[in-house]
């Protein structure tokens, strides 16, 4: 079993995600984007849990449950459509515990969501492979199925069609997220994207491909939220073998070769910012 919350009888992280690099090729008619990208997970995140129950319900705590809907979420979604495509008939009340930031680029619902796929296919013992997850999780939303194998992975088209890459050397790394809870808008940064295909993510190994890559939502995610730039050039200046942010923000990281070096960026920018959210990770 994974991370627990008390009292109930199965539980799944949901793994904070980070966009190590995301190029956007182009717009697509249907309103996506063509995207390449590099997915990564943490190995922490929100918590979902299980216990037998009539029907299908949720309900959320945590530092960031506020405002959060428990009939409109995405956790909801997932559950009612492997429910329907694997003809379950039998119950779960769902229990979210919303421990990282909302709207801000890691994952979110999107983590979610794959998280109670991969937790209620053990509930209910129905015994669906990875992939066959990823598949069912397709129309939840682009970052869904990557959210469901949690693994290092390249991510094309629209962010779905996923190529596992190999990770040997972002193991080793420590990750600082910070968020300066500042909520984004994913449509609104998208939209102000202008437009320019800078070019392709290189091929081969994970961190050469990240470092040589972008965020080509950085720039309007940062016009629109300025305090992103202080969050960056702090991170920058504790050296770093990388600091970008993440999606469509506004959580920024940097990976460290040591927990210490992480911790005593994170120290600087809580000194530095009165409002902020930090977590150190290492990869899974």
């Amino acid at each position: 079993m994974s991370d627990s919350v008390s009292g109930v009888s199965d539980s799944e992280t949901a793994y904070a995600k980070i966009n190590l690099a995301l190029h956007v090729r182009k717009r697509l008619p249907d309103g996506y984007h063509q995207i390449e990208t590099i997915f990564a997970f943490l190995d922490e995140g929100d918590v979902i849990a299980a216990e037998p129950g009539e029907g299908i319900g949720l309900r959320i705590s945590g530092p960031f449950a506020d405002g959060l809907s428990a009939t409109g979420n995405l956790v909801l979604q997932a559950a009612n459509r492997l429910a329907e495509t694997s003809k379950v008939k039998i119950g779960a009340q769902l229990h979210l515990e919303k421990r990282l930031p909302v709207a801000s680029g890691i994952g979110g619902g999107s983590a979610d969501a794959a998280a109670t796929l991969r937790l209620l296919n053990r509930f209910w013992r129905l015994n669906h492979s990875i992939s066959a997850l990823a598949e069912i999780a397709r129309p939840l939303g682009a970052d869904v199925p990557a959210c469901v194998t949690s693994q290092t992975c390249r991510g094309t088209g629209i962010g779905q069609d996923l190529t596992r890459i190999p990770d040997d050397d972002l193991r080793d790394c420590v990750a600082l997220l910070i968020n300066p809870l500042v909520p984004v808008s994913t449509a609104k940064i998208f939209a102000a994207w202008d437009g320019v295909d800078r070019g392709a993510l290189q091929e081969g190994r994970v961190m050469s491909a990240a470092q040589s890559g972008r965020n080509d939502l950085q720039k309007p995610a940062v016009a629109l939220a300025p305090i992103l730039t202080h969050v960056l050039d702090l991170l920058e200046q504790c050296q770093p073998r990388l600091a970008r942010m993440s999606g469509s923000g506004a959580t920024c990281f940097a990976l460290f070769d040591s927990r210490v070096e992480a911790e005593n960026a994170e120290r600087r920018c809580r000194a530095a910012f009165r409002e902020i959210w930090t977590m150190i990770g290492r990869f899974r």
